[in-house]
């Protein structure tokens, strides 16, 4: 394909190197704080569960408790960082609120990190990178939950020694 002078023109907001920068600096520290309160989560979820032996269906409950706690959580990081970005127009802004609040950006953050994308919000500019980002990491963190959950319930209802349920 023949590159015409339509092609070549980059629009005015991706031009701003300091705000593309800022956008992917913000992505990454977004990224790895998730990550971290991930893992550290469910290591202290996993630690308290195993305490746990006698009250086991109450262990089921204070296990998926915890998971949507952390996800709060990360949904709340991501939601900030979007906010905080906003506050430099060259970064971008979400179309179909005026102006955002805060609420509303871990509004537009819970469906973009769940993947549900209702389409009433929709990112314009570089901060399309860490919305598009937090997609993958929402679900990249919510299949981690399933795969713990699930090793979880396996231990919750494998039968004890004696052949009964546990």
């Amino acid at each position: 394909m023949p590159m015409t002078p339509d092609l070549l023109v980059v629009p005015e907001m991706y031009r701003n190197w300091g705000a593309n920068l800022t956008v992917v600096a913000a992505t990454i520290a977004a990224v790895v704080a998730t990550v971290l309160v991930h893992y550290e989560g469910l290591g202290l979820l996993s630690a308290r569960l195993a305490r746990r032996q006698r009250q086991r269906r109450r262990k089921v409950l204070v296990g998926i408790a915890g998971i949507l706690v952390l996800h709060v959580v990360e949904i709340w990081i991501f939601g900030i960082a979007c906010w905080s970005l906003m506050f430099w127009p060259a970064c971008g802004h979400i179309a179909g609120y005026s102006p955002l609040h805060l609420l509303d950006a871990v509004y537009f953050s819970a469906i973009t990190f769940s993947t549900v994308g209702f389409g009433d919000l929709a990112p314009v500019g570089p901060l399309r990178f860490l919305i598009g980002t937090e997609s993958l990491a929402g679900l990249v963190l919510i299949a981690w939950s399933a795969s713990f959950t699930y090793l979880e319930m396996e231990q919750f209802w494998r039968r004890d020694g004696r052949g009964e349920r546990s």
